[in-house]
């Protein structure tokens, strides 16, 4: 399948508005049954015990993404936003 315009657009958006949601958090708390399924796959025994914003919930893993991810996000986002908006339209 080759893509259109109409595909490089929605990716870019995609993509652009991902970047800014990682921009404007500072981490994410996973729930319990993924936080187990992320240890099971790092080769880890269960979730490490960092201090977390839940007293009661001490299995929950807190992910911290680094900040130039959402800056890189956003960066490839709008090249590829532009990107649709320069090819001809699919006819």
């Amino acid at each position: 399948m080759q893509l259109r315009r109409q595909h490089f657009l929605l990716l870019g958006l995609l993509l652009f508005f991902a970047g800014v949601q990682f921009r404007l958090v500072e981490s994410f708390t996973l729930s319990e049954k993924s936080s187990y399924f992320v240890a099971a796959q790092m080769g880890n025994g269960g979730p490490s015990q960092q201090p977390n914003l839940w007293q009661n919930a001490p299995n929950r893993k807190v992910v911290q993404p680094p900040r130039w991810l959402g800056l890189a996000l956003m960066s490839v986002g709008s090249v590829l936003t532009l990107k649709s908006l320069s090819m001809k339209g699919s006819g």
